[in-house]
């Protein structure tokens, strides 16, 4: 439960930084800028305090997760993003990546989940659900819709199916008791990943380059410091926690607890924007922690 309650804190505040960020020097340079900077600082803890590094029988998975976590299911959410708009693109990624996590899993891994876990389970992706359904009377091109929703769809399946690849991994090493072992664990589990995850960003950045007027320097160095703390509480820090909750917690609990972050950050935009959040998704917002509290209590135990 410790690692998927901070990492939902530390991508909540990633996405803040990822808005700003975009806004300045567009999404496909923000996001290579933002993944180059955490390769570098998860580089620096793998190489020096990393075990495991770049060798073993989990290798081949972290790349694999890489590839489909990193890099395709982050191209595909960017995508969903532009045709559909954030929200739709949260609802369809969050509430769609848990459950094809958890089948996955339990067909291939042998993981099975408890009834009350899976109650809780579903109880917090009701709570999303509510909070982030778009209102009445959205407005989305009808030729932007239904690609939307597919990428939507790639998007879920990139986060899903990439934890799962990352899960397979873990079960092939041992993964060190307590906080500080299980994140500089995460840590090097997260710069295997992030490595082929950049070179996919790159070839997307390439490619799409010539349509897309690149930002001076003065708007660089606004940029920065928003990109720096993204890199540092989402893919560095943030995903350095998350690989450690993928070693030492089932995907279809990890999973629906990280589905939150979508909602925090409504409210982290509300005290640093002022965008204040609906009552929906205010109700919403309270249906998924109680979900949250729920689960941590189910069966009596608590996953810290």
């Amino acid at each position: 439960m410790l690692p998927a309650i901070l990492t939902t804190l530390l991508w909540g505040c990633s996405a803040i930084c990822a808005a700003r960020s975009a806004r300045i020097v567009g999404g496909g340079p923000a996001n290579l800028a933002r993944m180059i900077v955490a390769a570098v600082l998860l580089g620096i803890c793998a190489h020096t305090a990393g075990r495991n590094l770049l060798g073993g029988p989990a290798l081949p998975w972290f790349i694999a997760s890489g590839i489909v976590g990193f890099g395709l299911g982050d191209l595909a959410m960017f995508g969903a993003m532009q045709r559909v708009g954030p929200r739709l693109t949260m609802l369809l990624t969050h509430c769609l990546a848990a459950p094809l996590a958890a089948i996955t899993e339990w067909f291939w891994l042998g993981t099975r989940l408890g009834s009350s876990e899976i109650a809780c389970a579903l109880v917090i992706l009701g709570g999303v659900t509510l909070a982030l359904a778009p209102d009445r009377g959205l407005e989305i091109r009808r030729g932007d819709f239904w690609p939307g929703v597919l990428f939507g769809l790639g998007s879920a399946c990139g986060q899903g199916f990439g934890s799962v690849l990352s899960r397979k991994a873990s079960v092939l090493t041992a993964v060190p008791d307590g906080i500080v072992g299980g994140i500089v664990s995460g840590a090097t589990a997260a710069y295997e990943r992030i490595v082929p995850g950049i070179l996919v960003a790159l070839a997307f950045f390439l490619f799409t380059r010539r349509s897309s007027s690149p930002a001076g320097p003065g708007v660089w160095r606004r940029a920065w410091p928003w990109i720096i703390g993204n890199a540092l509480v989402g893919p560095s820090i943030g995903v350095a926690v998350y690989q450690w909750g993928v070693a030492t917690t089932p995907t279809g609990i990890l999973m629906p607890i990280v589905a939150t972050v979508p909602v925090l950050t409504q409210f982290l935009a509300w005290k640093i924007d002022g965008h204040q959040p609906t009552r929906r998704t205010v109700l919403g917002g309270v249906i998924a922690v109680a979900g949250v509290i729920a689960l941590a209590v189910a069966g009596g135990k608590l996953r810290f």
